[in-house]
């Protein structure tokens, strides 16, 4: 009897043993067969989630090494694999030469649903195409330009009143993230709050695009920076609808309302609360004026635009339609812009040479102008607030729309910041079909592919040997700005979902740039970190803390 339970406790231990060497031999004859992979190490049942777990605080420079090296990079994962690619050719494949075979697909919209709705951003097909073509023609809209100059400008000069109130008080500023309480005197009241420029832009990109989108002032960017209850909303349904895309217990948490999820439906609420409300006033309005055949003035917002649309062709727009689609552009309009413009101040102020170029083209510009108008420029004092505010105005009165689209070196300091730090760093697509894209890469359906753009730009292949250097200059020729193939600079998205509002984007940020650049030169306060956050959007980590100093002439 005891013989028998020592034969079966060796049997037992033996089985162990076999089992350990059959699994020991598995990952190693696994791991031998990586030997010349030029991309992540992959290990049984997990791929290479580990490797890109590690490496997720720096997932961009991890692919940028791996893209430097082979041109497509294929990440298998435990529920997927990836396809990452950075070559013009592959990528013009996916966006356009095979675009149907890579929608958004249904796992984008599932995560990003509850706040996007079925609008333009999260929708393929029929519906896809329906809202494309309808929205060009409104951003083709001579109306809509000119009103998103105004906007553009009036918010620009509250950002600019802000920074010149602490500039005049010797403040630093953070330009992205909380960190320190800063006093300012705003209307002679001595007020202590967080000075947060990349919040700022935040503010002044978010009252701008309401502005545009809803026709409505939600006011942010006052000069007390006031808490407001859709901006609070927006900014955390924002967050946490992102952090979906990593976190596998979503589904459960949203089951439950527990966590994350509890949070963001309650966010979801006052942002619909507020959006039908406006939509409910505007209809409203429309409607009373065309009872008492009152002679108004229509405004030129998106939302209008397409209430207008739906009562003049019969469109078909449900109140959760127009919902769906002034919230897209919100979106797409708000944080993308704000954080190229957090980069192009970093870029600018530790570029010297480019921040002085760049000035002396806005001056020129200023002299140009004013001597087309006709207008003496105020002389003003660098220490004379009154003076220097009055001065800030009538430069700010001199941009319009074509005024901007003259300055080209400002187009191509945008663009060069766009190249190397892109608003999307990453952009993936669903497979219907199994293909094979250019370079012979096979993709199998279900899996994902990724365009990614802040690869592409510092790869030497695709823009030579100095890729990874900051040179406007490169967009030049003779002095006039020159574009690139959109499957090359990747930014705007390209082909049939080529961003609509990327003429919209440049314009708020070079009315935004000029300004600033004009009267203020900005420096990094010493040792400040800059690196991205690991987000949708490439934001700064650790925000940009910076000195503000007036310019004298």
């Amino acid at each position: 009897m005891q013989e028998n339970h020592l034969s079966m406790h060796e049997e037992y231990n033996m089985g162990i043993l076999v089992v350990a060497c059959m699994v020991l031999s598995w990952i190693f004859i696994h791991r031998w067969n990586q030997r010349n992979n030029r991309g992540p190490k992959t290990w049984p049942l997990v791929g290479a989630a580990i490797e890109q777990f590690v490496n997720y605080d720096r997932m961009h420079d991890w692919l940028v090494k791996y893209l430097s090296e082979t041109r497509t990079v294929v990440v298998p994962m435990p529920w997927t694999t990836y396809t990452y690619i950075a070559d013009p050719a592959n990528v013009e494949h996916v966006l356009k030469t095979n675009f149907a075979n890579y929608p958004k697909g249904e796992t984008y919209h599932s995560y990003m649903e509850v706040l996007l709705g079925d609008g333009i951003f999260n929708v393929d097909g029929e519906l896809w195409r329906k809202q494309r073509k309808t929205a060009s023609f409104e951003f083709a809209s001579r109306n809509l330009r000119d009103f998103s100059t105004l906007v553009f400008r009036e918010y620009t000069m509250k950002l600019s009143s802000i920074l010149s109130e602490a500039s005049f008080n010797n403040h630093e500023v953070d330009m992205q993230v909380n960190l320190i309480d800063i006093p300012l005197v705003l209307h002679n009241k001595y007020l202590k709050f967080s000075l947060i420029f990349q919040e700022l832009f935040m503010r002044m990109t978010l009252d701008s695009i309401c502005k545009v989108g809803f026709g409505v002032e939600i006011g942010t960017l006052a000069p007390n920076l006031p808490d407001n209850p859709f901006a609070k909303a927006f900014d955390t349904a924002n967050i946490i609808v992102t952090l979906r895309f990593i976190d596998p217990l979503w589904k459960a948490k949203k089951f439950l309302n527990l966590g994350s999820e509890a949070l963001l439906d309650k966010s979801i609420k006052v942002i619909d609360d507020f959006t039908y409300s406006v939509i409910r006033r505007r209809k409203a309005e429309l409607e009373e004026a065309k009872e008492t055949a009152e002679n108004i003035q229509i405004q030129h917002d998106i939302l209008t635009r397409f209430i207008k649309l739906n009562e003049d062709f019969d469109s078909n727009f449900t109140d959760k339609s127009l919902r769906d689609i002034v919230l897209n552009f919100v979106i797409a309009g708000r944080d993308t812009t704000a954080t190229t413009l957090s980069w192009a101040i970093y870029m600018i102020m530790t570029h010297v040479h480019v921040a002085e170029k760049l000035y002396l083209e806005l001056k020129n510009m200023e002299d140009d102008r004013a001597a087309e108008e006709k207008v003496a420029l105020i002389q003003y004092n660098a220490e004379d607030p009154e003076s220097f505010n009055q001065r800030v105005v009538q430069f700010a009165e001199l941009l319009t729309y074509d005024s901007l689209g003259k300055l080209h070196y400002l187009h191509a300091v945008i663009t060069e910041t766009l190249r190397l730090y892109p608003a999307v760093p990453q952009d993936p697509k669903g497979i219907l079909k199994d293909d094979v894209l250019p370079d012979g890469t096979e993709v199998k359906a279900g899996g994902m592919v990724t365009y990614v753009p802040y690869s592409m730009g510092r790869m030497e292949y695709n823009w030579g040997p100095d890729a990874a250097s900051f040179r406007p200059e490169r967009w030049l020729k003779e002095d006039l700005f020159q574009n690139e193939s959109p499957f090359k600079f990747t930014a705007f998205q390209a082909g049939p979902r080529m961003c609509l509002g990327k003429d919209s984007a440049y314009l708020q940020m070079k009315m935004a740039l000029a300004i600033l650049c004009r009267f203020f030169a900005f420096t990094l306060v010493p040792s400040h970190p800059v690196q991205y956050r690991m987000m949708t959007i490439l934001s700064m980590a650790h925000g940009l803390k910076v000195k503000i100093a007036r310019r004298s002439n």
